[in-house]
């Protein structure tokens, strides 16, 4: 029975133990803080872009007429030379024939011509050497040669008919080997834009037909840069980024050129900063988003400290008590706020340099590697329970 009564005894004691220190932590602000670091940050530049292969061709049709035949499709591997696409050739064969058949032709006239010549010529000299005897009268000279040169002028003209007519054949024969469409590079078909008995008119453009990427284990990502941060780019930067596609995965690439014409889109000014990529992995695709981090310089064994302790601020600094901010008006310039030995915030002026988007370094102030910067408060009401013991890094409560 004895037992038990002291067993009672100590129960109530604890619980009212803990009921005046939950009472008391409940009345009490709790702090979030971090400490003072020492470690690197990476300077970087962050933007979006596109992914594409290196070198992209467009493969057109320079002549018009109705797809017979396709041979290959989308992801075919193809060889430069290869026969991907045949035209209907039947109007191309007809136009070749009537061309051939006006440059034989051309050709015939080109002869009879030639044969005139010489029969004008034979007059002309027979009759120039009659004058002297008077067998015959000048007006007979002077008709033969006038004839003379008239075949020899008709001869001229056969010539230019012929000339005339052998470029007609060869561009009816060119017409009819464009019929025939050959990838021009080694690649792999991308996009294919018609299908067989389509109708294609190259009148007033080229029509593309297919799109073959040459070499997909190489790509590279046009980004649009802000003009804010092109100074700071410049050509063999590391590059990482990532992907919608593989979300847990991360790539490299390196800066390949930066490009000095401007992008303005609505009154906003961007530049094109030309990513290499290798991907012998063909994981990447032409047309994904990259969401790009470019690496401009790494600082390394610096003091550095959590943006969010930059961004606090306390509530209501005329209500801190005690060794805090009480009555005092906050400095100019940047500024944090470190726990007193009281446990209450106490502002301290701050130099910082380059930020990464979570730390930033600090380059001037009373703060040392350890010291524990207030990042915010918890909700009124909150427990040390759940949380991380005080000081133990962004997170931490006092």
């Amino acid at each position: 029975m004895r037992k038990v009564l002291i067993g009672v005894v100590l129960a109530v004691a604890l619980a009212g133990a803990a009921y005046l220190y939950l009472k008391k932590e409940n009345g009490a602000t709790i702090y979030r803080t971090a400490k003072v670091e020492r470690g690197e940050i990476v300077d970087t530049i962050t933007a979006t872009g596109n992914i594409n292969a290196v070198t992209t061709v467009s493969v057109g049709s320079q002549i018009s007429g109705t797809i017979k035949t396709l041979f290959v499709d989308y992801n075919s591997r193809v060889r430069k030379g290869e026969v991907i696409a045949q035209i209907d050739p039947q109007l191309l064969d007809a136009s070749v024939t009537q061309a051939l058949g006006n440059f034989e032709n051309a050709k015939a006239s080109l002869e009879k011509a030639k044969v005139a010549v010489k029969d004008t010529e034979r007059t002309y000299r027979r009759n120039r050497e009659l004058l002297p005897d008077g067998f015959v009268a000048q007006s007979d000279v002077d008709a033969a040669q006038t004839a003379y040169d008239q075949a020899v002028a008709g001869q001229k003209s056969a010539e230019a008919v012929v000339t005339q007519s052998e470029g007609a054949l060869k561009i009816a024969k060119t017409n009819l080997a464009y019929a025939t469409i050959r990838s021009p590079v080694d690649g792999i078909v991308i996009s294919r834009s018609v299908d067989v008995g389509q109708t294609v008119a190259a009148s007033f453009q080229t029509p593309t037909l297919f799109s073959i990427a040459q070499d997909l284990t190489k790509m590279q990502i046009d980004t649009n840069v802000d003009e804010s941060d092109i100074g700071r780019a410049a050509k063999g930067q590391t590059v990482i980024f990532t992907v919608d596609a593989w979300p847990a995965k991360s790539f490299k690439g390196v800066v390949s050129q930066v490009r000095n014409a401007p992008i303005i889109t609505q009154n906003v000014v961007t530049y094109d900063v030309v990513i290499l990529v290798d991907n012998r992995e063909l994981l990447l695709k032409p047309g994904m988003t990259a969401n790009v981090t470019i690496q401009v310089k790494k600082f390394e064994n610096i003091l550095k400290i959590p943006n969010a302790a930059m961004r606090y601020r306390p509530p209501d600094l005329s209500k801190e008590a005690g060794g805090g901010t009480a009555g005092k008006k906050e400095p100019m310039g940047q500024r944090v706020y470190i726990l007193g030995k009281d446990g209450k915030p106490q502002v301290v002026s701050i130099k910082s340099g380059v930020s990464d988007g979570a730390f930033t370094e600090l380059t001037g102030g009373n703060l040392k590697e350890g010291d524990l910067l207030v990042t915010g408060e918890a909700p009124k009401g909150s427990s040390r329970s759940g949380g991380s013991p005080p000081g133990m890094g962004l997170g931490g409560f006092r």
